[in-house]
Protein backbone atom coordinates (compact mmCIF):
# COMPACT_ATOMS: atom_id res chain seq x y z
CA UNK A 1 0.00 0.00 0.00
CA UNK A 2 1.49 3.30 -1.14
CA UNK A 3 0.46 6.65 0.37
CA UNK A 4 1.22 10.03 -1.19
CA UNK A 5 1.13 13.38 0.62
CA UNK A 6 1.20 16.32 -1.82
CA UNK A 7 2.04 19.96 -1.38
CA UNK A 8 -1.21 21.93 -1.30
CA UNK A 9 -1.88 24.07 -4.36
CA UNK A 10 -5.18 25.83 -3.64
CA UNK A 11 -4.98 29.45 -2.54
CA UNK A 12 -2.55 30.17 0.27
CA UNK A 13 -3.11 26.88 2.11
CA UNK A 14 -0.33 26.40 4.64
CA UNK A 15 -1.46 23.12 6.23
CA UNK A 16 -0.24 19.66 5.29
CA UNK A 17 -2.03 16.31 5.55
CA UNK A 18 0.66 14.31 7.34
CA UNK A 19 3.05 14.85 10.22
CA UNK A 20 6.16 12.88 11.15
CA UNK A 21 4.09 11.21 13.88
CA UNK A 22 1.32 10.08 11.53
CA UNK A 23 3.88 8.92 8.96
CA UNK A 24 5.34 6.65 11.65
CA UNK A 25 1.88 5.29 12.45
CA UNK A 26 1.14 4.55 8.80
CA UNK A 27 4.51 2.91 8.23
CA UNK A 28 3.83 0.71 11.26
CA UNK A 29 0.47 -0.21 9.71
CA UNK A 30 2.30 -1.59 6.67
CA UNK A 31 2.23 1.36 4.26
CA UNK A 32 5.00 3.11 2.36
CA UNK A 33 4.72 6.91 2.44
CA UNK A 34 5.95 9.46 -0.12
CA UNK A 35 5.82 13.17 0.62
CA UNK A 36 6.10 15.80 -2.09
CA UNK A 37 9.09 18.13 -1.68
CA UNK A 38 8.15 21.20 0.36
CA UNK A 39 4.75 19.83 1.40
CA UNK A 40 5.28 20.65 5.08
CA UNK A 41 7.10 23.97 4.76
CA UNK A 42 4.03 26.07 5.58
CA UNK A 43 3.62 24.08 8.79
CA UNK A 44 7.32 24.20 9.72
CA UNK A 45 7.87 20.53 8.89
CA UNK A 46 10.97 20.21 6.66
CA UNK A 47 11.45 17.35 4.23
CA UNK A 48 14.22 16.03 6.48
CA UNK A 49 11.74 15.49 9.30
CA UNK A 50 9.68 13.16 7.11
CA UNK A 51 12.77 11.35 5.86
CA UNK A 52 13.97 10.86 9.42
CA UNK A 53 10.92 8.72 10.24
CA UNK A 54 11.07 6.65 7.05
CA UNK A 55 9.15 8.56 4.37
CA UNK A 56 10.55 9.13 0.90
CA UNK A 57 10.52 12.54 -0.75
CA UNK A 58 8.94 12.35 -4.19
CA UNK A 59 6.57 14.30 -6.42
CA UNK A 60 5.25 11.19 -8.18
CA UNK A 61 1.66 10.31 -7.22
CA UNK A 62 0.98 7.99 -10.14
CA UNK A 63 1.30 4.73 -8.20
CA UNK A 64 -0.28 5.86 -4.95
CA UNK A 65 -3.14 3.80 -3.54
CA UNK A 66 -4.04 6.59 -1.11
CA UNK A 67 -3.62 10.37 -1.37
CA UNK A 68 -3.87 12.42 1.83
CA UNK A 69 -4.71 16.09 1.27
CA UNK A 70 -6.01 19.18 3.02
CA UNK A 71 -8.07 20.62 0.16
CA UNK A 72 -10.02 18.94 -2.64
CA UNK A 73 -7.66 18.01 -5.50
CA UNK A 74 -7.61 20.13 -8.63
CA UNK A 75 -8.13 18.68 -12.11
CA UNK A 76 -4.41 19.01 -12.75
CA UNK A 77 -3.59 17.06 -9.59
CA UNK A 78 -6.09 14.31 -10.38
CA UNK A 79 -4.56 13.82 -13.82
CA UNK A 80 -1.55 12.43 -11.99
CA UNK A 81 -3.53 9.98 -9.84
CA UNK A 82 -4.30 6.43 -10.86
CA UNK A 83 -7.93 5.38 -11.29
CA UNK A 84 -9.20 3.75 -8.14
CA UNK A 85 -6.97 5.79 -5.82
CA UNK A 86 -8.43 6.79 -2.46
CA UNK A 87 -8.33 10.52 -1.69
CA UNK A 88 -9.02 11.83 1.83
CA UNK A 89 -9.45 15.60 2.13
CA UNK A 90 -11.72 18.46 3.12
CA UNK A 91 -13.77 18.33 -0.08
CA UNK A 92 -16.17 21.30 0.38
CA UNK A 93 -18.86 19.47 -1.65
CA UNK A 94 -21.83 21.77 -1.16
CA UNK A 95 -22.37 23.98 -4.18
CA UNK A 96 -19.43 22.41 -6.02
CA UNK A 97 -21.24 19.88 -8.21
CA UNK A 98 -18.82 20.30 -11.12
CA UNK A 99 -15.88 19.45 -8.88
CA UNK A 100 -17.66 16.33 -7.62
CA UNK A 101 -18.36 15.24 -11.19
CA UNK A 102 -14.70 15.81 -12.09
CA UNK A 103 -13.57 13.60 -9.21
CA UNK A 104 -16.00 10.89 -10.32
CA UNK A 105 -14.73 11.10 -13.88
CA UNK A 106 -11.15 10.79 -12.61
CA UNK A 107 -12.16 7.44 -11.12
CA UNK A 108 -11.05 8.20 -7.57
CA UNK A 109 -12.72 7.24 -4.32
CA UNK A 110 -13.14 10.66 -2.75
CA UNK A 111 -13.83 10.88 0.99
CA UNK A 112 -15.00 14.20 2.51
CA UNK A 113 -13.54 14.41 5.98
CA UNK A 114 -15.90 17.20 7.01
CA UNK A 115 -18.86 14.81 6.62
CA UNK A 116 -17.52 12.51 9.35
CA UNK A 117 -20.41 11.65 11.69
CA UNK A 118 -20.12 13.06 15.19
CA UNK A 119 -20.21 9.80 17.09
CA UNK A 120 -17.94 8.58 19.87
CA UNK A 121 -15.97 6.25 17.61
CA UNK A 122 -15.18 9.06 15.16
CA UNK A 123 -14.13 11.77 17.61
CA UNK A 124 -10.44 11.35 16.77
CA UNK A 125 -11.35 11.77 13.06
CA UNK A 126 -13.47 14.92 13.46
CA UNK A 127 -11.69 17.53 11.32
CA UNK A 128 -14.41 20.13 11.86
CA UNK A 129 -13.81 20.06 15.61
CA UNK A 130 -10.02 19.96 15.46
CA UNK A 131 -9.80 22.85 13.02
CA UNK A 132 -12.65 24.92 14.49
CA UNK A 133 -11.04 24.71 17.92
CA UNK A 134 -7.91 26.40 16.58
CA UNK A 135 -9.93 28.87 14.52
CA UNK A 136 -11.73 30.02 17.67
CA UNK A 137 -8.40 30.54 19.41
CA UNK A 138 -6.89 32.40 16.46
CA UNK A 139 -9.98 34.60 16.08
CA UNK A 140 -9.38 36.07 19.52
CA UNK A 141 -5.70 36.73 18.73
CA UNK A 142 -6.71 38.40 15.45
CA UNK A 143 -9.20 40.56 17.34
CA UNK A 144 -6.61 41.50 19.94
CA UNK A 145 -4.11 42.49 17.25
CA UNK A 146 -6.64 44.83 15.63
CA UNK A 147 -8.00 46.23 18.91
CA UNK A 148 -6.05 49.32 19.97
CA UNK A 149 -6.54 48.77 23.69
CA UNK A 150 -5.60 46.10 26.20
CA UNK A 151 -7.80 43.07 26.87
CA UNK A 152 -7.28 42.63 30.64
CA UNK A 153 -8.08 45.16 33.32
CA UNK A 154 -4.88 46.84 34.49
CA UNK A 155 -4.61 48.84 37.71
CA UNK A 156 -1.64 51.20 37.68
CA UNK A 157 -0.51 54.29 39.58
CA UNK A 158 -1.55 56.33 36.56
CA UNK A 159 -5.06 54.92 36.51
CA UNK A 160 -7.10 51.84 35.66
CA UNK A 161 -7.42 50.33 32.21
CA UNK A 162 -10.86 48.67 31.93
CA UNK A 163 -11.15 45.11 30.65
CA UNK A 164 -12.27 44.64 27.07
CA UNK A 165 -15.82 43.40 26.58
CA UNK A 166 -15.99 40.44 24.17
CA UNK A 167 -19.22 38.95 22.80
CA UNK A 168 -19.08 35.53 21.11
CA UNK A 169 -22.01 34.62 18.86
CA UNK A 170 -22.30 30.86 18.54
CA UNK A 171 -21.16 28.41 21.22
CA UNK A 172 -20.02 25.49 19.12
CA UNK A 173 -16.43 24.25 19.12
CA UNK A 174 -14.98 27.49 17.72
CA UNK A 175 -17.13 29.69 19.93
CA UNK A 176 -16.30 27.85 23.14
CA UNK A 177 -12.58 28.06 22.41
CA UNK A 178 -12.96 31.77 21.63
CA UNK A 179 -14.67 32.24 24.98
CA UNK A 180 -11.93 30.37 26.82
CA UNK A 181 -9.15 32.27 25.04
CA UNK A 182 -10.72 35.70 25.59
CA UNK A 183 -11.17 34.86 29.26
CA UNK A 184 -7.51 33.84 29.53
CA UNK A 185 -6.57 37.24 28.10
CA UNK A 186 -8.60 38.92 30.84
CA UNK A 187 -11.65 40.09 28.88
CA UNK A 188 -15.19 40.26 30.23
CA UNK A 189 -16.91 37.68 28.00
CA UNK A 190 -20.53 37.11 27.06
CA UNK A 191 -21.94 34.67 24.53
CA UNK A 192 -25.14 33.57 22.84
CA UNK A 193 -26.40 30.49 21.02
CA UNK A 194 -29.75 29.15 19.84
CA UNK A 195 -29.33 25.88 21.75
CA UNK A 196 -30.43 25.92 25.41
CA UNK A 197 -27.85 23.27 26.32
CA UNK A 198 -25.06 25.68 25.39
CA UNK A 199 -25.88 27.95 28.33
CA UNK A 200 -24.26 25.58 30.81
CA UNK A 201 -21.17 25.22 28.61
CA UNK A 202 -20.81 28.98 28.27
CA UNK A 203 -21.18 29.59 31.98
CA UNK A 204 -18.73 26.78 32.83
CA UNK A 205 -16.07 28.80 31.02
CA UNK A 206 -16.79 31.89 33.10
CA UNK A 207 -18.81 33.81 30.51
CA UNK A 208 -22.33 35.20 30.83
CA UNK A 209 -25.03 33.75 28.57
CA UNK A 210 -27.17 36.24 26.64
CA UNK A 211 -30.58 35.11 25.35
CA UNK A 212 -34.30 35.67 25.77
CA UNK A 213 -34.87 32.71 28.07
CA UNK A 214 -38.62 32.23 27.77
CA UNK A 215 -40.58 28.97 27.49
CA UNK A 216 -39.98 28.77 23.75
CA UNK A 217 -36.24 29.00 24.24
CA UNK A 218 -36.22 26.32 26.92
CA UNK A 219 -37.98 23.92 24.52
CA UNK A 220 -35.89 24.87 21.47
CA UNK A 221 -33.96 21.65 21.14
CA UNK A 222 -34.89 18.34 19.54
CA UNK A 223 -34.37 14.97 21.17
CA UNK A 224 -31.26 14.61 19.02
CA UNK A 225 -29.74 17.78 20.45
CA UNK A 226 -30.33 20.02 17.43
CA UNK A 227 -31.86 23.49 17.51
CA UNK A 228 -35.49 23.88 16.51
CA UNK A 229 -36.67 26.65 14.22
CA UNK A 230 -37.78 29.57 16.41
CA UNK A 231 -40.92 31.62 15.87
CA UNK A 232 -40.78 35.04 14.22
CA UNK A 233 -41.82 36.63 17.51
CA UNK A 234 -38.95 35.00 19.38
CA UNK A 235 -36.45 35.93 16.68
CA UNK A 236 -37.55 39.57 16.94
CA UNK A 237 -37.11 39.60 20.73
CA UNK A 238 -33.72 37.93 20.51
CA UNK A 239 -32.54 40.32 17.77
CA UNK A 240 -33.54 43.32 19.90
CA UNK A 241 -31.64 41.95 22.90
CA UNK A 242 -28.54 41.15 20.84
CA UNK A 243 -28.56 44.57 19.15
CA UNK A 244 -28.63 46.39 22.47
CA UNK A 245 -25.89 44.12 23.82
CA UNK A 246 -23.59 44.54 20.81
CA UNK A 247 -23.71 48.31 21.21
CA UNK A 248 -21.85 47.94 24.53
CA UNK A 249 -19.15 45.55 23.27
CA UNK A 250 -15.56 46.19 22.23
CA UNK A 251 -15.13 42.93 20.30
CA UNK A 252 -17.67 40.65 18.61
CA UNK A 253 -16.71 37.21 17.26
CA UNK A 254 -19.23 35.37 15.08
CA UNK A 255 -18.99 31.63 14.42
CA UNK A 256 -22.34 30.56 12.93
CA UNK A 257 -22.10 28.16 9.98
CA UNK A 258 -24.75 25.80 8.59
CA UNK A 259 -23.44 23.03 6.29
CA UNK A 260 -24.70 23.42 2.74
CA UNK A 261 -26.30 26.80 3.33
CA UNK A 262 -25.15 30.43 3.32
CA UNK A 263 -24.00 31.70 6.70
CA UNK A 264 -26.83 33.37 8.65
CA UNK A 265 -26.64 37.14 8.99
CA UNK A 266 -26.20 37.89 12.69
CA UNK A 267 -24.85 41.45 12.75
CA UNK A 268 -26.32 44.20 10.59
CA UNK A 269 -24.77 47.50 9.58
CA UNK A 270 -27.16 49.27 11.98
CA UNK A 271 -25.79 47.19 14.86
CA UNK A 272 -22.21 48.04 13.88
CA UNK A 273 -23.03 51.74 13.64
CA UNK A 274 -24.22 51.64 17.26
CA UNK A 275 -20.85 50.32 18.48
CA UNK A 276 -18.06 52.39 20.00
CA UNK A 277 -15.25 53.77 17.82
CA UNK A 278 -12.40 51.30 17.55
CA UNK A 279 -14.57 48.22 18.04
CA UNK A 280 -13.58 45.01 16.26
CA UNK A 281 -15.69 42.25 14.72
CA UNK A 282 -14.20 38.93 13.59
CA UNK A 283 -16.33 36.94 11.15
CA UNK A 284 -15.38 33.25 11.09
CA UNK A 285 -18.12 32.53 8.54
CA UNK A 286 -16.89 34.96 5.89
CA UNK A 287 -16.07 32.15 3.43
CA UNK A 288 -19.79 31.26 3.34
CA UNK A 289 -21.14 34.78 2.91
CA UNK A 290 -20.47 36.00 6.42
CA UNK A 291 -22.37 36.59 9.64
CA UNK A 292 -21.45 40.28 9.64
CA UNK A 293 -22.78 42.77 7.12
CA UNK A 294 -19.86 44.43 5.35
CA UNK A 295 -17.35 41.61 5.98
CA UNK A 296 -15.08 40.97 3.00
CA UNK A 297 -13.30 37.64 2.44
CA UNK A 298 -9.58 37.89 3.06
CA UNK A 299 -9.68 41.52 4.21
CA UNK A 300 -9.80 43.73 7.28
CA UNK A 301 -12.16 46.58 6.44
CA UNK A 302 -13.54 49.64 8.21
CA UNK A 303 -17.30 49.58 8.58
CA UNK A 304 -18.72 52.61 10.37
CA UNK A 305 -16.90 52.98 13.70
CA UNK A 306 -15.51 49.43 13.65
CA UNK A 307 -13.03 47.13 11.95
CA UNK A 308 -14.44 43.93 10.46
CA UNK A 309 -11.91 41.10 10.18
CA UNK A 310 -12.59 38.56 7.42
CA UNK A 311 -9.49 36.40 7.28
CA UNK A 312 -9.82 33.23 5.20
CA UNK A 313 -8.68 29.79 6.37
CA UNK A 314 -8.29 30.94 9.95
CA UNK A 315 -7.08 27.57 11.22
CA UNK A 316 -4.41 27.74 8.50
CA UNK A 317 -3.13 30.92 10.16
CA UNK A 318 -1.91 28.65 12.94
CA UNK A 319 -0.80 25.90 10.56
CA UNK A 320 1.94 24.32 12.65
CA UNK A 321 -0.66 23.26 15.21
CA UNK A 322 -3.55 22.75 12.77
CA UNK A 323 -1.58 20.33 10.61
CA UNK A 324 -0.64 18.11 13.54
CA UNK A 325 -4.29 17.70 14.52
CA UNK A 326 -5.58 17.37 10.96
CA UNK A 327 -2.96 14.76 10.10
CA UNK A 328 -4.04 12.71 13.11
CA UNK A 329 -7.70 12.96 11.98
CA UNK A 330 -6.76 11.54 8.56
CA UNK A 331 -4.48 8.78 9.79
CA UNK A 332 -7.07 7.61 12.32
CA UNK A 333 -9.68 7.28 9.57
CA UNK A 334 -7.30 5.62 7.12
CA UNK A 335 -6.25 3.09 9.75
CA UNK A 336 -9.87 1.82 9.85
CA UNK A 337 -9.45 0.84 6.18
CA UNK A 338 -6.27 -1.19 6.70
CA UNK A 339 -6.46 -4.91 7.52
CA UNK A 340 -4.36 -5.44 10.63
CA UNK A 341 -3.27 -8.94 9.61
CA UNK A 342 -2.54 -8.54 5.89
CA UNK A 343 -1.51 -4.86 6.12
CA UNK A 344 -3.54 -4.28 2.93
CA UNK A 345 -6.36 -1.87 2.18
CA UNK A 346 -9.78 -3.30 2.96
CA UNK A 347 -12.68 -0.85 2.79
CA UNK A 348 -15.94 -1.87 4.41
CA UNK A 349 -18.48 0.07 2.36
CA UNK A 350 -21.14 -0.69 4.98
CA UNK A 351 -19.12 0.99 7.73
CA UNK A 352 -21.08 4.07 8.93
CA UNK A 353 -17.93 6.18 8.70
CA UNK A 354 -17.38 5.18 5.06
CA UNK A 355 -21.03 5.60 4.11
CA UNK A 356 -21.13 9.08 5.65
CA UNK A 357 -18.00 10.38 3.93
CA UNK A 358 -17.65 8.61 0.56
CA UNK A 359 -18.48 11.00 -2.28
CA UNK A 360 -17.42 9.20 -5.47
CA UNK A 361 -16.91 5.57 -6.48
CA UNK A 362 -16.81 3.62 -9.76
CA UNK A 363 -17.07 6.75 -11.89
CA UNK A 364 -20.13 8.22 -10.16
CA UNK A 365 -21.10 10.51 -7.31
CA UNK A 366 -22.53 8.10 -4.72
CA UNK A 367 -23.15 10.17 -1.59
CA UNK A 368 -26.93 10.44 -1.04
CA UNK A 369 -26.72 14.22 -0.58
CA UNK A 370 -25.06 14.71 -3.96
CA UNK A 371 -25.87 11.61 -6.04
CA UNK A 372 -27.49 11.75 -9.44
CA UNK A 373 -24.42 13.03 -11.27
CA UNK A 374 -23.12 9.97 -13.19
CA UNK A 375 -19.81 10.25 -14.96
CA UNK A 376 -18.33 8.35 -17.87
CA UNK A 377 -16.03 5.44 -17.15
CA UNK A 378 -15.38 3.46 -14.01
CA UNK A 379 -12.60 2.97 -11.52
Amino acid sequence: MQIFVPRERVGDETRVAASPDTVKRLLAAGASVAVEPGAGEGSRIPDAAYEAVGATISADASSADVVLKVRRPTAEEMSGYRRGAIVLAIMDPYGNEDALKAMAEAGILAFAMELMPRITRAQVMDVLSSQANLAGYQAVLDAASEFDRAFPMMMTAAGTVPAARVFVMGAGVAGLQAIATARRLGAVVTATDVRPASKEQVESLGAKFVAVEDDEFRQAETAGGYAKEMSAAYKAKQAELVASHIAKQDVVITTALIPGRPAPRLVTRAMIDAMKPGSVLVDLAVERGGNVEGAEPGKVVSVGPAKVVGHLNVSGRIAASASLLYARNLSAFLETMIDKETKALRIDFEDPLVKATLLTRDGAVVHPNFAGQPAAGGA
